[in-house]
């Protein structure tokens, strides 16, 4: 794996694709070439029901490619495999600065916990997660050993990032 890994960790509601977004911005806006990954759950979908690459998988392709001069993406389907390792997702992205990686809980890659009072569990993923560097809250964090920032402090929260990953000069 050539590109560099950070992850942003966290219950449901806790401010995990916000921070990815704004971290994205930040560390764009710095110049860096970034990537992410995102976990989803069980059955999403990125195609619309009659759309032609949807019709070229409901007929049993496992792989479809849509290019237009803009963009173009990739879906496969699983077709009962088991769902990918985040390593293999990994491996088939484009060279990055640094890959964001949104969810993925039990991976071993860097992560920050983002944690908001608002959040599906406030139980804290750290203490069973040594992988867990860092955590970004919108409440005071009492005894909290790692780092703590505001989850909205993105500046800093991309500076330490950099840090973590070497990308940092």
């Amino acid at each position: 794996m050539n590109n560099r890994v950070f992850g942003i960790t966290g219950w449901k509601n806790s401010g995990k694709t916000t921070l990815t977004e704004k971290l994205v911005a930040e560390l764009v806006r710095r110049g860096r070439r970034v990537s992410t990954v995102k976990h989803a759950h069980h059955e999403f979908d990125i195609d619309k029901e009659g759309a032609d690459s949807f019709r070229h998988r409901q007929a049993g392709a496992t792989e479809v490619a849509i290019v237009s001069g803009r963009r173009w993406a990739l879906m496969h389907e699983l077709r009962g495999e088991d769902e990918p390792k985040l390593s293999d997702i990994l491996a088939r992205l484009a060279p990055a600065d640094i890959v964001i990686v949104e969810g993925y809980k039990r991976e071993s890659h860097l992560k920050i916990e983002a944690r908001r009072l608002e959040a599906k569990d406030c139980a804290p993923l750290a203490p069973s997660d040594p992988s867990i560097v860092a955590v970004a809250a919108d409440h005071p964090q009492a005894g909290e050993t790692l780092p703590v920032f505001d989850l909205n402090d993105v500046a800093a929260i991309a500076d330490f990032v950099e840090r973590q990953t070497g990308l940092a000069a």
